[in-house]
């Protein structure tokens, strides 16, 4: 294997073959060190839907989308990584998602004498009960892989739009003086992290009533569409967006003339992010302080019943509650998520 101290890096494959919210929370460190970097070039593998989020990248900076399922099983990473090592010729490799699938890259590429920095993903998350300590988080862990490798970090990340502002799109309506507009993701992948939608269309309603406030309800798929139908219906100054046809481009759009967005731990609460839109984010099975809150986002704007014992007991909420009732979510009230959205906008 090659000396990362004896190299020098010209070339750079940046590997996350993951989910749209890892995708999403790699942007605000890939972005400054591509610039910060401008001598080296950067090839970063993922997946088609989080391809879209990549907009107005650094020059340097070619984004593939990769369909895993064309490189499955065993001899698919391999092939993928000699492949994109021919094609390229990058000799260093930064793996921000250390998974069954990148471990057999990386292997095939040390051999080649490809420098490669891999992502340190944490100690497994333990239920500590109330003694609840922040860890690093997922950019402080990024950043650390790319100081591997000897390349500078770069300014801190304000947006995919730099300092400017969003390209206009069709899809977003004229923003009159003295308005006030509020995204609202209220799912989530799985139910530990989702904040029961009859009480979030309690939250939903009394901001309905707010004077000069629209709401854009923000879903994917049918499912979510024609669960946010009769919401969209009942209240006034909703809008569904599912019901739009539109773009992951547009949807960044309007989230950058947005004031706030409220959200669960999903990808959208890292999205918002990339615009550099404040955000209320609603925790349940996982906690706020497990490093995996979005860029810049801050403790003190999350809704979390930190009182449980039983929390956090798992970090993707993809675990059944032991109680049944998922009470960390449902003990939440709709006043306590009301008053952190009028305490942000009051900033």
């Amino acid at each position: 294997m090659a000396n990362i101290h004896n190299t020098t890096i010209k070339s750079v494959l940046i590997t996350s073959i993951s989910t749209l919210s890892e995708a999403a929370m790699a942007v605000p460190v890939v972005y400054p060190v591509c610039e910060a970097n401008s001598h080296v070039n950067f090839v970063l593998v993922t997946t088609a839907e989080a391809q879209d989020i990549f907009v107005n990248r650094p020059t340097n900076l070619i984004v593939l989308d990769i369909d895993p399922d064309k490189y499955d099983g065993i001899t698919g990473p391999i092939k993928l990584a000699r492949n994109l090592q021919h094609r390229y010729a990058f000799n260093a490799v930064a793996n921000l998602h250390d998974d069954f699938r990148t471990m057999l890259m990386k292997l095939v590429l040390k051999r080649k004498g490809v420098v490669v920095a891999t992502v340190d993903q944490g100690s497994k998350m333990k239920n500590t009960g109330n003694s609840k300590s922040t860890t690093p988080t997922v950019h402080m862990r990024y950043q650390a892989v790319f100081r591997q490798l000897g390349l500078k970090i770069g300014d801190d990340f304000v947006s995919i739009y730099g300092e400017g502002d969003a390209p206009r799109s069709a899809m977003v309506p004229v923003k009159e003086q003295g308005e006030r507009w509020i995204a609202i993701a209220p799912f989530a992948s799985h139910k530990g992290k989702q904040y029961p939608l009859e009480q979030m269309q309690l939250v939903i309603a009394e901001l309905s009533r707010w004077e000069h406030f629209h709401i854009f309800l923000l879903g994917n798929g049918t499912q979510e569409r024609d669960a946010l139908d009769p919401i969209m219906r009942r209240y006034n100054n909703v809008i569904s967006v599912p019901h739009i046809k539109h773009s992951m481009a547009d949807e960044l759009s309007l989230l950058s003339h947005c004031d706030l967005m409220l959200t669960m731990d999903s990808a959208w609460m890292h999205l918002a992010s990339l615009v550099g839109l404040p955000v209320v984010s609603v925790w349940g099975a996982n906690d706020a302080g497990s490093g995996l809150l979005g860029w810049h986002q801050a403790l003190r704007d999350t809704v979390q019943l930190d009182e449980l014992d039983c929390r956090p007991c798992s970090r993707h909420g993809n675990k059944k509650c032991r109680y049944g009732d998922y009470h960390c979510l449902r003990d939440i009230s709709p006043e306590l998520i009301l008053d952190k959205v009028k305490t942000i906008l009051q900033r």
